[in-house]
């Protein structure tokens, strides 16, 4: 039984910042510190572990952030889960948590950014959860030293969770198909990956200027497609 709980105890944070150099392979200036997820569990942020016994094997932080009109969210800066325990439901599970006690703490909003190439977490975020998708940013975090990003810009989509609002998603005009194996193509043939990237990345921006947004996502054996119509008004 996996069990997820809040994390408070310096001991079982540290864990987590070891369990992020497991997952993601950062060399030690790019890690998230100790530091950082002791500030977020005492200024209204939200630091989860899953645990298999006594031993972790996920969590997620998320921190504080306030929009331009002052309503307050969460953003769900990182959330990962070590080999092995990974396609078992237990990303749903934290997610789901860190809706309930943002739902209490009367968040209505959870926002995240994700790797476009990452085709399993777009339909994780858009088809499970019900995420969308209205910014594209070129390059976040610099180039890094984890492996899962193959030497590629850091481009990613802004996911927005609108916890206490249902969206319409039947309206689609324009489509982004990206190749099945486009995580393939990034490790074997970079310079192939990094065109590909290039050419969603131009169209992710040209959409989002029209005032477009991903709000479904189709899986086939051949393509992850994300599926963009216009965003309804407030």
């Amino acid at each position: 039984m996996i069990e997820v709980r809040e994390l408070h105890q310096h001991s079982e944070l540290a864990e987590a910042v070891r369990l992020q150099q497991q997952i993601w392979g950062f060399e030690d200036v790019e890690l998230l510190p100790l530091r950082l997820f002791v500030v977020a569990t005492k200024i209204g942020g939200h630091v989860l572990g899953a645990f298999d016994g006594e031993r972790m094997v996920g969590f997620s932080l998320a921190i504080p952030g306030v929009k331009p009109g002052g309503a307050a969210y969460w953003h769900s800066h990182m959330m990962g889960i070590i080999e092995g325990y990974r396609d078992q439901g237990i990303g749903r599970r934290l997610k789901l948590r860190q809706k309930e006690d943002a739902l209490a703490r009367d968040i209505k909003l959870i926002e995240w950014t994700f790797d476009p190439l990452e085709l399993k977490n777009a339909h994780f975020n858009i088809e499970r959860l019900g995420a969308v998708v209205r910014r594209y940013v070129l390059n976040q975090y610099g180039t890094t030293t984890s492996h899962l990003h193959g030497g590629l810009p850091t481009d990613r989509c802004v996911a927005e969770w609108h916890l206490d609002r249902d969206i319409p998603r039947n309206d689609i005009q324009a489509r982004i198909a990206l190749p099945a194996d486009i995580l393939d193509i990034r490790r074997t043939d970079p310079r192939r990956a990094r065109a590909i990237q290039k050419a969603a990345s131009d169209r992710f921006l040209e959409h989002f200027a029209r005032g477009l947004a991903v709000l479904r996502f189709e899986r086939s054996d051949t393509h992850g497609t994300y599926l963009l119509g216009p965003w309804p008004s407030e």
